[in-house]
């Protein structure tokens, strides 16, 4: 039995707290909302990275680590997330839950108080953060991104989003670039995490057996706690737009031995919109699942690639198609992608084909029930979209879903863009 409660600590301050007894670990944490940027992605990516490094009571990572050993082996780690274009930033923790300690302790209250002292209570150096912390943090920021392009299927995937979204929030990379990276000071991260203190939406997340009343006292004292320099906007709904007439075509070489195809489309649907389970539909038919045409045809069939599958993006109007090909084949594995989409939109699926993406996305929403970093993930995508459907009552609604709709939901998707990452002659 799960119970989900949805408190409003104090103006755009949130709590959503999950009662169940059925993990052995709880999850505690907090999050920043930001609107995603091209000049702030950097330095907000970085704030939780510098101040997991050392707070006024533990100056260093030995001594927080101290304390969370004491709290039966916990952790406490810096996270930094995109939903939709809204950058998630703060602190994710799992500790023992207290139905499993072995004299009845609390590891609640503690936990909180650390989180508290992470958020609010920074090590810092003549009024800033710590010089070095910063440096050391910034360089392995830096190295984030740089690393990026080691995983082409990631990389080829965040390049055709750059491309298709550029001049939208959602083109810029939730770890911002390099550049920006290697631009901030102490003094300048300094002013930004004041800034996201008083004025960022947060959102708090508890997971565990612990009644509803222990959990919002504890959390509420961080709350107390936090600047009131400015009202707290919630994230604004991503804007649609339309596929451009003739499709951006963006090549691109590198060192490497097989092509990467991938292909942006505009869907018209996101979470907000009533035909979103439709759309969710849509993307395990067309290449969602191990039973999608993607999967089945292009890839298993005729051998045009290596993998083949789509994902959807449900805060923003974009559905991705990622492939691996040869370089000779990039034309042929491109045209028969393409003609699958068309086969979703003039309904050419059987029934089974339907039910066979009826009960994977069923599945997957449910299963997300048993799982705490997919519940934890998950509810922090409603709370930065302002949303309150819960996993199964999303899963209700995809088990309505018809055939016409689904087709209906095919039919608004529109190539955008299509990247390809070719070996260098």
């Amino acid at each position: 039995m799960i119970e989900v409660s949805i408190i409003e600590l104090l103006p755009g301050v949130r709590l959503t707290a999950v009662q169940t007894k059925k993990f052995k670990s709880s999850v505690l944490g907090a999050q920043f909302l930001l609107p995603l940027s091209e000049e702030t992605a950097a330095l907000n990516a970085l704030v939780p990275m510098v101040l997991r490094r050392g707070t006024r009571k533990h100056p260093d990572m030995q001594s927080i680590s101290a304390v969370l050993d004491e709290l039966y082996g916990g952790s406490l780690e810096p996270t930094v997330r995109k939903k939709g274009e809204t950058q998630c930033v703060g602190f994710v923790g799992s500790f023992l839950d207290d139905a499993y300690t072995l004299k009845g302790e609390s590891i609640l209250e503690p936990a909180a108080e650390l989180l508290g002292e992470l958020l609010l209570q920074p090590y810092t150096q003549s009024g800033v953060f710590c010089p070095d912390y910063t440096r050391q943090e910034q360089a392995n920021l830096i190295d984030r991104i740089r690393a990026q392009v080691n995983d082409k299927r990631q990389y080829a995937q965040m390049r055709v989003v750059a491309e298709m979204c550029a001049g939208e929030p959602f083109g810029v990379d939730k770890l911002g670039s390099e550049a920006a990276a290697a631009a901030i000071t102490p003094a300048e991260l300094w002013a930004r995490y004041q800034s996201m203190l008083g004025t960022a939406p947060i959102e708090f997340y508890y997971c565990g057996s612990a009644e509803l009343e222990r959990v919002r006292t504890a959390v509420e004292a961080i709350a107390r706690a936090l600047p009131r320099s400015g009202e707290r906007v919630a994230p604004a709904r991503p804007a649609k737009r339309a596929a451009p007439e003739q499709p951006r075509l963006v090549e691109e070489a590198l060192d490497v031995t097989q092509g990467k195809l991938s292909m942006g489309f505009r869907t018209g649907v996101d979470a907000w919109d009533a035909d979103y389970p439709a759309m969710m539909l849509v993307n395990a038919i067309y290449g969602g699942t191990t039973t999608s045409k993607l999967f089945l045809n292009v890839r298993e069939k005729l051998s045009l690639c290596y993998y083949a599958s789509s994902g959807l993006m449900k805060y923003k109007d974009v559905m991705l198609v990622s492939s691996g090909v040869e370089f000779g084949k990039v034309g042929q594995a491109k045209e028969e992608i393409l003609a699958q989409l068309r086969n979703c939109q003039q309904g050419q699926f059987s029934d089974e084909e339907l039910e066979w993406a009826r009960r994977s996305v069923v599945s997957a929403l449910r299963t997300a029930l048993d799982a705490q970093s997919r519940l934890e993930d998950y509810w922090l995508g409603q709370a930065a979209a302002g949303l309150t459907e819960a996993p199964d009552e999303l899963a209700g609604r995809v088990e309505q879903v018809t055939r016409e709709q689904v087709q209906a939901a095919a039919g608004k998707l529109k190539l955008d863009t299509v990247y390809f990452l070719k070996g260098k002659e």
